[in-house]
């Protein structure tokens, strides 16, 4: 353990269980600890540095922007601000934004947006259905909404007014809604609850039912959402469109921001309902802006979708070679692999050994989600180091 490590141990709240390695830089898909050794980044900041680390069009906003203005509160008008706002209305289907600083701020703009939405105008509706294994935040209005009940176990009484249903079900849905019901929240994949799939008619679904009884359908695109599936946000993937959206993550490739953005009807908050000190801020709209502008510029959505294509094949050869991998899944790059056996844990040691870094999503689980503009190169990097660790396991369990 090195110094860095020891005086975490000494210091921090044991909230994070963390890998032994202390990064000190970052380039591309690349980072170094403080010892020199390289890395393979397939962690990416949890789903965050969607152009990897450092990206030169980031790096020269971030600096510009330093050096101009980093915070006046949204007392004033920004320009970075206005001109983010802009483009995430001209590019979605959503008109009007919210920003905030993380993706629990966002889902928790959605939550109060929706019970004011129904307060108004669903005679005073306020509770939302939510599905299990989903993950919407830390806040304790968040956990409360997260259908995971070890999220929640510390904390009760939770605040109520979340109903959780199974998720993929729409008879589900339909069974939790009552007319205190004002809101059905989701995630096109569930990434924290392991990257559970939306089937394919399962939102256009929920869609219509919500249509039918004349409540909001909220879709959580923390992790989804900027390319990370294969299209700029993953509700275009289903034909459908949602009331409200929830985006952080990958927005400001490592810059703190959330955004909560709703159609026009559903924008119903008035002056001092709801507002946020750091929220908008110029510096962290520029990072977003030179983020989001790349990747539309750049068509980075329609390169994930091949690389998924890819990725998914290759996993597919390592499933056929491993009999104890039973399940590979994803969307674009947000991919899990699922074994039989809880060994995710010893898998991600071994393979930051060899100069992997990959996520443990769940006991028996690897999540990768590596920046969207990794190479095939890369992914072959990384599936070779996967492909040893996980011979090195077979002869283990002979």
């Amino acid at each position: 353990m090195d110094r860095w490590q020891e005086l975490e141990q000494r210091l921090f709240m044991r909230t994070f269980k963390r890998l032994p390695v202390t990064l000190v830089r970052g380039k591309g898909a690349l980072v170094w600890d403080n010892e020199g050794k390289e890395y393979l980044d397939f962690v990416g900041g949890w789903a965050v540095n969607s152009l990897g680390h450092c990206h030169p069009v980031v790096t020269r906003a971030v600096k510009h922007q330093v050096g101009t203005l980093i915070q006046a509160s949204s007392q004033f008008y920004t320009i970075p601000q206005v001109q983010l706002a802009e483009l995430l209305v001209q590019k979605s289907c959503l008109d009007r934004v919210f920003f905030c600083n993380s993706g629990a701020e966002a889902n928790e703009g959605a939550i109060k947006l929706a019970r004011r939405y129904g307060k108004l105008y669903l005679k005073g509706a306020y509770k939302i259905i939510t599905t299990y294994n989903s993950f919407h935040g830390r806040t304790l209005a968040t956990v409360a909404a997260t259908g995971q009940r070890k999220f929640q176990e510390p904390y009760i009484p939770l605040p109520n007014g979340f109903i959780n249903a199974d998720y993929n079900d729409i008879k589900a849905i339909k069974g939790a809604t009552t007319a205190e019901v004002c809101a059905v929240m989701l995630e096109p994949v569930q990434g924290e609850g392991g990257v559970n799939i939306a089937d394919t008619d399962y939102l256009p679904e929920v869609r219509a039912w919500c249509d039918e009884k004349g409540i909001l359908l909220i879709l959580d695109e923390i992790q989804t959402g900027v390319g990370r599936t294969g299209t700029l946000f993953a509700y275009e993937q289903f034909g459908i469109e949602p009331d409200i959206m929830t985006l952080a993550k990958g927005l400001g490739s490592g810059v703190p921001i959330g955004a909560l953005l709703a159609k026009e009807r559903v924008s119903v908050f008035s002056f001092g309902e709801h507002g946020s000190t750091f929220g908008g801020n110029p510096l962290a709209c520029a990072a977003a802006f030179a983020t989001l502008k790349f990747i539309i510029d750049n068509n980075i959505p329609d390169k994930v979708k091949r690389l998924e294509q890819y990725f998914m094949s290759q996993l597919t050869k390592l499933k056929q070679q491993f009999d104890f991998i039973t399940d590979i899944r994803g969307r674009g790059l947000l991919i899990a692999v699922e074994f039989s056996d809880n060994i995710a844990e010893e898998i991600t040691l071994a393979c930051l050994k060899k100069g992997l870094l990959v996520n443990q999503v769940k006991p028996n689980a690897l999540r990768f989600m590596p920046p969207l503009i990794i190479t095939e190169r890369e992914v072959d990097r990384a599936l070779n180091i996967l492909s040893e660790v996980l011979k090195e396991q077979k002869k283990e369990k002979l």
